[in-house]
């Protein structure tokens, strides 16, 4: 057989190759540590750990820059990344993004970190302004669900409960009850840093960059951009405020990028 017949046929096989995101669609890239939940409890602090929460934000970090997003939403050992409507890399293949999202989340945490770490990756698609919007608040108030549960868990395991005595009498608690726990043992859940309860963001911002022209002897200005990082996230319809002049913004400033 020819090798060129060869590869034509093994091309057909290929059934993804050609799955693209819809046309003017939002995209959200999120990406996951596999087996996190082990990983942090050999090597990190629980229920929150500082230098765990550093290396997502370089990991974040990583993937706002690599695929251009607009931007990035981490909490836990997740993280979720906003694509411009225009989003044009790779062609917009799916197959391409969905690989190339787990590999820099795992390169980037990897090297944050110094030890092999692996991310999956899946991609969320949203036709309107406000989808974007509520897939934010979704992930938001999961991780203020998943942190009050987090640290009941770890306060009860503390005290001397077994796993399991602890997820049992967590199971019968509602969300005043378990804040009630946490009161008894001299926790304020709301008074913890916001990257515990809520996440932190990050997106662009532009700054003035001072120089000086050596030829001019002249002082110079020239407008750069930065990766801002938001640790103090507001929640409800606040943070979906946020969210759409932050969106709105970079969007006008890809188009002005374009125009250039």
């Amino acid at each position: 057989m020819k090798l060129e017949t060869l590869d034509a046929r093994m091309r057909t096989m290929e059934y993804f190759h050609q799955v693209r995101l819809l046309p003017g669609a939002w995209a959200i890239v999120r990406v996951d540590g596999r087996a996190f939940s082990r990983l942090t409890a050999e090597h990190f602090e629980k229920p929150f750990d500082g230098r765990f929460h550093e290396h997502m934000l370089k990991t974040a970090e990583a993937l706002l820059t690599e695929f251009e997003g607009l931007y990035v939403y981490t909490e836990s050992d997740e993280i979720s990344f906003l694509l411009p409507r225009a989003w044009s890399q790779f062609d917009r293949e799916w197959e391409k993004l969905v690989s190339l999202a787990a590999g820099v989340a795992s390169a980037a945490f990897t090297h944050a970190w110094g030890k092999p770490a692996h991310f999956d990756s899946r991609i969320w698609l949203g036709p309107r302004d406000d989808d974007v919007i509520d897939y934010f608040r979704w992930r938001q108030a999961d991780a203020l669900r998943c942190a009050l549960n987090g640290c009941c868990y770890w306060t009860l395991r503390n005290v001397g409960e077994t796993p399991h005595a602890a997820e049992r009498r967590l199971a019968q608690l509602t969300t005043e009850e378990k804040r009630a726990l946490l009161a008894e043992h001299a926790i304020d859940f709301d008074a913890l840093p916001g990257w515990q309860r809520v996440g932190t963001g990050l997106f662009w911002e532009t700054y003035e960059k001072r120089g000086f022209n050596p030829k001019t002897q002249t002082e110079t200005t020239a407008v750069r951009r930065r990766i801002a990082r938001e640790e103090n996230l507001p929640q409800g319809d606040a943070y979906g405020q946020m969210l759409v002049k932050l969106i709105d913004r970079a969007e006008a400033s890809n188009q002005v990028e374009r125009r250039g």
